[in-house]
């Protein structure tokens, strides 16, 4: 539970980050990190649509770079898009400086790419999701100085986990949604396999419990 649903005591450790939304409300905020790829994100584009669903995309710069054309996709479609650093680097190891320097490279390309799609729209890319859910603390309060909302997570569906098979993933989204929920799915190589069946399969159990899904 430790993994797929934080415990009380690891949010502490960022005191400021955004994990769930307001519990009263029966809302969840799907979310996607890893991305854009070819092989994943147009799946979830997709199945997203099939639903009038929008969700925020944590996104690693170098795959904007890579791929441009499905991070239009992804713009065009209205989801709401976040950073998630350059180069998918973690945050435990090396200076805060290289960490930050990481973090704006992505939002620049993020940002340059944006405007030529959505020329209009002032919406701030401030949503930073650390890799791996980790970062130094000197990492973290920089972050939050230069104005970033720290997102980590209610519920993380280890769609990504070897051990874990399609099955286990919407299990794990069947025993810990609730009202509020940010939950964590990853349009990535290691994630789609399971991500064909879980994805629409844990969709549709949360309509049928009466939630509603908006974007961070």
């Amino acid at each position: 539970m430790i993994i797929e649903q934080p415990a009380r005591f690891l949010r502490w450790i960022y005191p400021h980050a955004w994990w769930r939304m307001d519990s009263s409300s029966k809302v969840i905020y799907l979310t996607f990190d890893d991305g854009p790829i070819p092989e994943a994100t147009p799946f979830v584009l997709d199945t997203l649509d099939r639903y009038n669903i929008k969700a925020t995309f944590f996104m690693v710069g170098d795959n904007v770079r890579k791929h441009p054309d499905i991070f239009a996709d992804v713009a065009r479609r209205g989801h709401r898009i976040g950073n998630h650093t350059f180069n998918h680097i973690g945050g435990v190891r090396g200076s805060a400086k290289d960490y930050i320097d990481n973090t704006e490279k992505a939002n620049a390309i993020i940002q340059q790419h944006l405007k030529t799609i959505r020329p209009n729209d002032n919406t701030p890319l401030n949503l930073f999701r650390p890799p791996h859910g980790w970062m130094l603390s000197p990492h973290y309060r920089t972050l939050r100085r230069m104005g970033y909302k720290i997102i980590m997570w209610d519920l993380v569906t280890r769609d990504y986990s070897r051990r874990l098979t399609a099955d286990d993933v919407v299990d794990n989204v069947k025993q810990y949604a609730r009202n509020g929920s940010i939950i964590t799915f990853h349009d990535s190589l290691r994630s789609i396999d399971k991500l064909r069946t879980a994805l629409p399969e844990s969709i549709e159990w949360l309509i049928q419990q009466g939630f509603e899904f908006k974007t961070l």
